[in-house]
Order: C-alpha cells, then structure tokens, then sequence
C-alpha cells in the first residue's frame, strides 16, 4: 500500500513533463491496481526491459563489471556515456523494479563524476524516453547547461527524446538525431483522480476536516471542483512557460516559436529544419565520428608534446 501511495503521488495532481500515452498507461495501471476512477486534466501535451532482481553478491558483482567496462571504454575512446532511458523521475528512491526509470538524481551524479573525470573529453547522453517528472527536471537542465561550459556534451536522441526528456537534450552542445528518431512534445500534462463516486459504491463516505481554503485541493474523496482545477490548472501553465522558455534560451530560438510547435513531436530532418536538431546521423556513427575525433586530437595533442620536449632537450644541449 505504501507502494501505491508513493506511485499515485507522483502521478496524479502535479505537472508532468511526458507524452499522452505514458500517462493515459499508468491511468490505466491505476485504474486496475488502485480501483481509481480518474478525470484527467490534459493542457499543452503531445502525444521498455525491465530491471532484474538479483541478489547481493550477483548485484555487486555485475556492478563491478559494469564500472570497469566504463572505465575501459573511457580509456580508450575519451568518452562517457551515460544513458537516459524510461520514465524520468526526480528521485533515486522512485525507482520501480518493473520498470526502465531514470533518476535526475543519478544522472546528476553521473554528470559530476564525467565532468570531473580529466580522462572524459565529451559527455554523450544517450536518451530513449518519453520524459517524466516535472519535478527536478529544469534544474537538472540548468546544470547540464553550466556543465556544457566545462566539456562538450552531446545528446543523442537513440530514439526518442520527449517532453522532459527532450528539456535534458535542448541544454547539451548539441543534439543528434537519426532519420527515425523523434524530439518534442515540448507541453505539459496533469491528471486528477476522482474517487467519490467507486467510494459511494462501496457505501463509503470521507468527510474531511480542514483549516485554510487550500488544504483539501485535489482531494480524491470528491470531484474536482473549480478552486481545485483553478490550482492544478496554473501549476501547469507556470511548468509550461518555464518549459517554452527554457528550450528557447537553450537553443536560440523565439520561445513564440516553440509554443508555435503546440507539443508537436518531429522526426529526423523534420526536427533540424523545426531547430530542435542539430544533425543526422545514425547513433552508432554518430559514437564512431565522436570517438575518431578524439582519438584524432589526442594524436595531435601527443605529437605536439612530444616536439615541445625535444625542443627542450635541444636547447640544454
């Protein structure tokens, strides 16, 4: 139970940054889980493997192996990757073992360690996700953003990078995208949940007890009414305008035309030619290019050490 009230929490009367059909299936998980009868609130929106269980040993070990993989990969290309995948939350602690989820509280932690790492030249966000929680998510932004003024980091959408998801990828260096790979829903989404009328059926009936007006807004015991609309209506629209206006300052454009884009989603050249794109290439050749680039610099850095050591020599000679 205490599961499900942490679950309903972060899905019902809070503004989310995520696509229709994310939110219309977990109305439905709710629906036959919780026994909920929801009224949904849609303003602005648009319209994967699961996490094993293991036990500790299998867990440390297979940790184990992950980070010296990383550490392999960043010896040898000059490149973390680190991988934005599900629904997007803003806490560690919201995570579910049934389903893909990404914390901004783990990709914040990933991002320092990269940016601190003097063997990381470039970040790469590897994002698959229909994005999540508002909450957390503009400041995780602002922080890819400062952190764009230490390394470069690119997004690469491999294959959806949505909504909150999309919010992440507008603050890196730039954004990548494939010919099938789709960017936006830049909108946000809210849902009430009614559950007066299943009570009623029930013979139940909640009679609440409250001081200040404000207090018993977005109650489930009783429909929605007009203050508490009124509400939910505006934490929508105050997470919009700061949406809008985010990916406008972060990608140069006039946030008239991203609200112009009314939380469409777009795909491949469509994108670039919308500015929400930088380029198109397929994931594994954008990774190909980025880590030949590198290697490219390091044999330039290495030559040019190399010369400036030898003109050392020579001169004590």
């Amino acid at each position: 139970m205490k599961h499900h009230l942490r679950v309903a929490s972060l899905l019902f009367n809070q503004p989310l940054l995520t696509t229709p059909d994310l939110l219309d299936l977990a109305v439905r998980w709710a629906n036959q889980t919780l026994s909920l009868n929801i009224i949904s609130l849609h303003t602005a929106g648009i319209s994967q493997g699961a996490q094993m269980m293991f036990d500790d040993d299998d867990r440390e070990q297979q940790a184990q192996r992950r980070e010296e993989q990383r550490l392999k990969v960043i010896a040898e290309t000059g490149i973390e990757v680190i991988p934005v995948s599900g629904v997007l939350v803003s806490r560690g602690s919201h995570l579910a073992a049934c389903e893909t989820m990404t914390s901004y509280e783990d990709l914040r932690r990933s991002l320092s360690r990269a940016v601190a790492d003097p063997l990381v030249e470039r970040i790469v966000l590897d994002i698959d996700s229909p994005g999540g929680s508002a909450v957390g998510a503009f400041e995780l932004a602002a922080d890819i953003r400062a952190a764009t003024a230490i390394k470069p980091i690119t997004a690469l959408v491999n294959f959806m990078a949505y909504s909150g998801a999309y919010l992440l990828a507008a603050a890196c260096t730039e954004i990548v995208v494939s010919q099938t790979s789709g960017v936006g829903s830049i909108g946000v989404i809210a849902s009430h949940m009614d559950r007066s009328k299943m009570e009623e059926g029930m013979g139940v009936k909640v009679t609440t007890v409250y001081a200040g007006a404000h207090k018993n807004d977005l109650s489930p015991h009783e429909p929605l009414t007009a203050q508490s609309l009124q509400v939910l209506n505006e934490l929508v629209q105050d997470s919009y305008q700061m949406f809008t206006q985010q990916v406008a300052d972060y990608r140069h454009l006039d946030v008239a035309k991203v609200i112009a884009t009314e939380a469409a989603c777009y795909r491949g050249a469509k994108a670039i030619a919308m500015g929400l794109a930088d380029r198109m290439q397929a994931p594994q050749q954008a990774l190909d290019q980025l880590s030949q680039g590198i290697a490219l610099h390091r044999q330039q850095r290495q030559r040019i050490s190399l010369q400036a050591r030898a003109c050392a020599i020579a001169a004590r000679l």
